[in-house]
């Protein structure tokens, strides 16, 4: 080992330009040759790809691109799972007694011999593969591990086939088949998976060929399992019977929920089904309570913004607006701001579209169109409850906006959401809603908009600079800086380089000088001309490019959504 470490501190050494104090410093802090590897990268002496090249002369072990290789789903049966991924190690093939088996690592003697007294195999040969791409290979590899033998314990699988061929459903059969173990485990890995994952959604898509699961993690879709064709009408039907819906309901949509305990909480699921060409889509949303208890100062919004939020609650009555697009964390900041302020003395009701999360000691009101109960009814009928805190779930017409404003001026605090594209947008939209400008100027408090962005994966992140005038051209300020840092991907973060998300604010406070300007109905470009030169006012790029500079994300997060 030492002999190829040697080596290899050789090799860095012809390169031009080399750091040697550094360099003889690493040399003498690690141990282990993957600390040595990990930490010459990192400072960039060297780069993976010249330590696999001098590792595979010096091992004479040949260089296997795993990108270029399809893996056989029965390679997860030649070793266990937590060997693969403890050892950073997969299994390439078998044939007779041998096992070859690709790595970043050549002289990880503790990996052979874990697969020595495992597993009865006698000789294991070697090949050499980039860290990366063995674990995005057993990330694929592993996923679907448990999928095929729960299926094959299936006793009838023709009458399942005969289900999903025929046109007229027979209600009887689907029931049968939803509530066999195979159907009911795999329902459960799917969940279970999810929440491992820590999902905010799960898509379960019927495909020509077979029955697609896909997890959205920190609002991006990644692909999860893909189940026989023949079992999809018995796992939807098993997802409909938990979440109450009708199961010989397809031709239209429908909702529903249901709850699991997971690590010893409660996790809500919101369940949506959807007719489609190849069978019902049904899309999970998971609600996790756990979020709302963070508190407003750990949602990630920035010092500023979030002092003049603070303050805007603190009112005694008025209304507060959210705006964003959906899937912008509007709830959870309305949630986590009724559960701060949540108390015995206060008589707090929500309206809501559906009803996401349920919440202790809150009357919680779910709108039904279809039996006249709506916003502005439901709003109507709230007012006559002596509330304390009303919280719409969206102003979604004129009259439901004309309601919530007269109710802020009688004593009663008001959250609710709208749709616009910033925060002094919410005005000119509630103006185009025909509420008059003397009203707004009178209820309206704060204005604020919010988008999600994701979050670095502390593990792997990089520094960078970026050239200034690059910087300019997006739309950001030079002066404040050029030093960012970008993804890199690990094992930690899934190797996409983000792990988690973080939001954005833009808050506009109504001043008195606000409300001079919305009585006198002053155009949108004046407001913002004015909101721009007051001292606190931050535009959500502008609170994006603080994050950057901080570490916190990267350019292409901020501009993805904020433009």
């Amino acid at each position: 080992m030492e002999s190829l470490r040697t080596r290899i501190i050789k090799a860095i050494l012809e390169k031009k330009d080399i750091d040697k104090r550094l360099l003889t410093k690493i040399n003498k802090e690690t141990k282990s040759f993957r600390e040595l590897k990990q930490k010459l990268i990192e400072n960039k002496l060297t780069t993976e790809e010249d330590i696999i090249l001098v590792l595979s002369k010096e091992c004479r072990t040949p260089y296997f691109d795993l990108n270029k290789y399809r893996l056989s789903p029965e390679n997860r049966n030649l070793l266990p799972k937590n060997i693969a991924f403890k050892h950073t190690i997969i299994p390439i093939s078998k044939i007779g007694e041998v096992l070859t088996i690709a790595t970043a690592d050549p002289v990880n003697i503790l990996a052979l011999d874990d697969i020595g007294i495992i597993c009865s195999f006698k000789k294991i040969d070697l090949i050499l593969a980039d860290e990366n791409k063995i674990l995005r290979a057993l990330n694929g590899l592993y996923s679907e591990k448990a999928i095929p033998a729960f299926l094959s314990e299936s006793e009838d699988e023709s009458s399942v086939e005969e289900i999903t061929q025929k046109d007229d459903y027979s209600l009887e059969e689907v029931l049968k088949e939803s509530k066999k173990s195979p159907i009911v485990k795999v329902v459960d890995l799917i969940i279970y998976e999810g929440l491992k994952r820590q999902s905010s959604d799960i898509h379960i898509e019927p495909t020509e060929t077979d029955l697609a699961v896909r997890y959205r993690v920190d609002g991006i879709l990644h692909h999860g399992l893909n189940l026989p064709k023949i079992n999809q009408s018995a796992i939807l039907a098993r997802l409909k019977i938990m979440s109450n819906l009708n199961i010989t309901e397809f031709r239209n949509p429908q909702d529903g929920r249901f709850k699991i305990k997971f690590e010893g909480r409660e996790i809500d699921f919101r369940v949506s089904s959807l007719p489609a060409n190849f069978g019902e889509k049904i899309v999970l949303r998971i609600l996790d309570r756990q979020s709302l208890s963070l508190g407003l100062a750990n949602l990630g919004f920035s010092k500023v913004p979030l002092e003049i939020f603070q303050e805007a609650i603190r009112a005694p009555f008025g209304i507060i607006l959210v705006t964003g697009p959906t899937g912008s964390g509007k709830s959870t900041t309305l949630y986590s701001v009724i559960n701060m302020i949540n108390g015995v003395e206060k008589n707090i009701i929500t309206i809501e579209n559906p009803v996401e999360y349920q919440l202790e000691g809150i009357t919680q009101i779910q709108v039904n169109p279809n039996i006249g109960l709506t916003f502005a009814g439901s709003l109507r009928s709230t007012l006559r409850q002596s509330p304390d805190i009303i919280m719409v779930g969206e102003i979604r017409d004129s009259e439901t906006a004309d309601i919530a404003i007269k109710a802020s001026l009688t004593g009663q605090f008001i959250f609710s959401t709208l749709h616009t594209n910033n925060s002094i947008g919410a005005i000119t939209r509630l103006a185009d809603m025909g509420i008059e400008p003397f009203l707004i100027a009178s209820s309206l408090i704060a204005s604020t908009a919010q988008r999600l962005v994701r979050k670095l994966c502390p593990k792997c992140k990089e520094k960078y600079s970026v050239d200034k005038k690059i910087l300019e051209k997006m739309g950001f300020s030079a002066s404040l800086g050029n030093e960012f840092c970008k993804i890199k991907g690990c094992k930690h973060c899934n190797n996409t380089g983000y792990k988690g998300r973080i939001a954005l604010l833009e808050i506009l406070s109504i001043d008195d000088s606000l409300k001079t300007m919305i009585v006198n109905k002053a155009t949108e470009a004046e407001i913002i001309n004015y909101a721009t030169k007051k001292r606190h006012f931050r535009y959500l790029k502008e609170d994006g490019f603080q994050k950057c500079l901080d570490g916190v994300t990267t350019l292409e997060e901020v501009l993805r959504v904020a433009g």
